[in-house]
């Protein structure tokens, strides 16, 4: 369904990510782990065509050249949505008004309506806080607030970007039983995260990053037993 070939990215002089290549099938859940620096972050922006991609590099989606969509595109046409680090909600919004910004350029009114609702069913405290301004909620509700933004915009996709950056272990597992529940109903998902454990363990094929190459990569199961992985990324 998505597939990345030869994928640079620099920032001035410095390359970022040097041709690498993966793939994500529908409705698989795939990571791509490594330490900070890596190129992870790097390689979803440039998926969402927030950072441009270098001549020679190929990304495609069901067929479709990637790089020849802006990226409001992305999510509009296209159904891939983006989760960044830090959540970046409006915070002086509610928690129903983010949702209905989210789905500013879709004409399917009713199917919103049901989308919204699908969001309060999956995240029940969501439904509880829909009238309070995001700002003002938990990190762990925010960032359920920003994985449900994402439900809205773009259901066939959904990069995700660092999810348990400081969650508390019972948030994080809330966080990521709601993405199984959104992947059982078809949405693909492409996962970058520093919790390698979580990740391989929550992914079903997994990709390590190292200085923007991929260095290994197969079942996630496989990688959790792998001796390099677990010295590297699961202390020991």
């Amino acid at each position: 369904m998505l597939a990345v070939e030869s994928l640079r990215v620099s920032y001035g002089r410095i390359r970022a990510l040097h041709g690498i290549e993966f793939r994500l099938e529908p409705g698989e859940i795939v990571t791509i782990i490594g330490a900070n620096g890596a190129g992870k972050s790097s390689t979803l922006r440039a998926i969402s065509r927030m950072v441009p991609a270098e001549p020679g590099s190929r990304m495609t989606f069901r067929g479709k050249d990637l790089l020849s969509y802006p990226a409001d595109k992305i999510v509009s046409e296209l159904g891939i949505s983006h989760v960044p680090e830090g959540r970046r909600l409006f915070g002086n919004l509610t928690v129903t008004e983010n949702l209905q910004l989210a789905a500013f350029a879709r004409k399917d009114r009713d199917a919103v309506r049901r989308d919204i609702a699908r969001v309060f069913d999956i995240f029940p405290r969501l439904q509880e806080r829909r009238a309070q301004k995001a700002g003002t909620m938990s990190g762990g509700e925010q960032q359920m607030l920003a994985v449900g933004r994402a439900f809205v915009s773009g259901r066939q996709v959904m990069l995700l970007d660092e999810p348990s950056m400081g969650l508390s272990p019972l948030l994080m597992m809330r966080v990521f039983d709601a993405l199984r529940e959104i992947n059982k109903e078809g949405t693909g998902i492409l996962l970058v995260e520093q919790n390698a454990r979580m990740a391989l363990q929550f992914a079903q094929r997994a990709y390590v990053l190292e200085n923007g190459k991929i260095v290994l990569q197969g079942k996630s199961k496989e990688l959790l037993d792998s001796p390099e992985v677990k010295k590297a990324y699961l202390g020991g």
